[in-house]
């Protein structure tokens, strides 16, 4: 019953739309601009660097509280909560992506699965803002800083050694990541994604 109500909340906890309220705060409906996709690269645009590391923050910092309250309140064999950590993470997630409130239209979950490797996976979670942030400078889009970095982490995970559930637990969810991102590829493609160069 815990398990279920944890897993409940933070599905609820990812649906917190920081994104919007940012936008709506300096004056701008999000979902009206650029990619419309309420996240931190699409405030960044609108916005600015500020506002978008703001927005980064509130969606890292609500799935990282989902992901610790799993970890600290789970039970499991081993004693650590890890599995219902990473339920919660997975809740979380998908609250953001598909938010009950917002008619199941929400962001892509970059930042929300940041969060939630820096829980569970501090070392590998400390050098994702920097990887993201170096390849989003390097080649002015911010969609191919996020592909690059969600694929990576999987193959991060399994240079740290750890468990094969939690390799395929993570995979999972960077997939997932990554199927959301699928409007991205094709504006890649045809050389149609916005920049953030000009931010």
């Amino acid at each position: 019953m815990l398990a279920v109500l944890l897993i409940i909340v933070s599905y609820v906890l990812g649906t917190f739309p920081s994104a919007i309220l940012i936008a709506r705060a300096n004056g701008i409906e999000i979902s009206s601009f650029g990619s419309g996709n309420p996240g931190a690269s699409n405030v960044t645009r609108a916005l600015g660097w500020r506002k978008g590391i703001w927005v980064y923050i509130l969606d890292a910092l609500k799935a990282a509280i989902a992901t610790g309250l799993g970890l600290g309140m789970g039970f499991d064999w081993a004693g650590t909560g890890r599995p219902l950590a990473y339920a919660c993470a997975a809740a979380a997630i998908l609250g953001h992506m598909f938010p009950v409130f917002r008619h199941f239209k929400g962001g892509k979950g970059v930042a929300c699965g940041s969060g939630v490797i820096m829980v569970l996976q501090p070392v590998l979670g400390l050098a994702i803002p920097a990887v993201w942030w170096t390849i989003s400078k390097v080649t002015g889009k911010a969609a191919v800083g996020s592909i690059v970095t969600v694929a990576l982490v999987p193959l991060g995970l399994a240079l740290l050694g750890r468990p094969a559930w939690e390799f395929v637990a993570t995979a999972g969810l960077s997939a997932l990541i990554l199927v959301k991102h699928w409007r991205n590829f094709g504006r890649l493609i045809r050389r149609e994604e916005p920049s953030l160069r000009d931010t």
